[in-house]
């Protein structure tokens, strides 16, 4: 793990990246939607427990729902983008630990996270969010993340008669460049944090 990531890498994820507001006429495969999953799905979780759940709203159905449940500009973002993802975590995540926890763990795994299962899901479902947005710029996609929508609305529509609760949306796609803001500006390492 001592291999440093380019300076066009570090470029392509973080420097020059930046949120997209308008998108290219210009398809999402689902095998490459497939590829992106098997890419952050290696993210760390709280004892492996992954929560996030995905909905990738492709069709123009769907797209008109999350868009009538969007607010300010993002349901012309919602339908002009290929793709956007509900990303979402499974309050019940402790039911398939079974599957992602090795047998010795497992009981004292779910004993321990049953009682927090709330904001387990909410903070590792949001870092697996975020992990999709890395592996999304990291395959060449631009990204549009947005929390402006009716979260029951969008649970109630795409979650129902499950234990999932919506977080937050990110389009997809290929963007136009001249569609983002200036970059703004970041606090600096002292304003942000301290060593101590």
């Amino acid at each position: 793990m001592e291999q440093v990531l380019s300076q066009q890498a570090l470029d392509q994820l973080f420097y020059q990246a930046r949120t997209v507001n308008a998108w290219q006429d210009k398809p999402v495969s689902d095998e490459l939607l497939t590829q992106l999953y098997d890419v952050f799905k290696w993210g760390p979780t709280s004892a492996n427990s992954c929560p996030a759940r995905f909905v990738w709203v492709k069709s123009d159905k769907a797209k008109q729902t999350l868009a009538d449940l969007a607010k300010g500009g993002n349901p012309d973002k919602i339908l002009q983008a290929p793709v956007t993802v509900i990303i979402g975590q499974d309050l019940n995540f402790v039911d398939t630990l079974p599957k992602l926890v090795a047998p010795h763990l497992l009981e004292n795994m779910q004993n321990m996270l049953r009682p927090v299962a709330e904001i387990t899901a909410f903070r590792n479902g949001t870092l697996q969010g975020a992990y999709l947005m890395m592996a999304a710029r990291a395959l060449g996609l631009d990204c549009g993340p947005m929390s402006g929508f009716d979260n029951d609305g969008v649970d109630k529509a795409f979650f129902a008669d499950t234990a999932i609760k919506s977080n937050f949306i990110c389009c997809l796609g290929y963007g136009v460049a001249e569609s983002t803001y200036p970059r703004a500006p970041r606090l600096s390492f002292d304003e942000a944090g301290e060593i101590v």
